[in-house]
């Protein structure tokens, strides 16, 4: 059961620094506030989901889950 335990330690430290690496890689909320008010609308606007801040997003919440599990996990352990 200790083996366990330090692997899942090391998979939830990746995790935490990944999540981190991730979250610093997005653009703020403020970065389109200049624009001019059309600009929203513009090609990458519209293809979010498949643009590189798009797939951030979507690792982000992957890696949020992973984190919110592996700690749940870590601690129920301890008991």
């Amino acid at each position: 059961m200790a083996a366990l335990r330090i692997v899942l330690t090391i998979v939830f430290i990746l995790v935490s620094l990944a999540l981190l690496i991730v979250v610093l890689m997005q653009e703020g909320k403020s970065a389109g506030l200049g624009a001019i008010s059309g600009a929203a609308e513009s090609y990458w606007g519209k293809a979010k989901g498949r643009s590189m801040e798009g797939v951030l997003l979507k690792v982000t919440k992957w890696l949020a889950v992973a984190f919110m599990v592996l700690a749940a996990v870590l601690n129920i352990s301890k008991f």
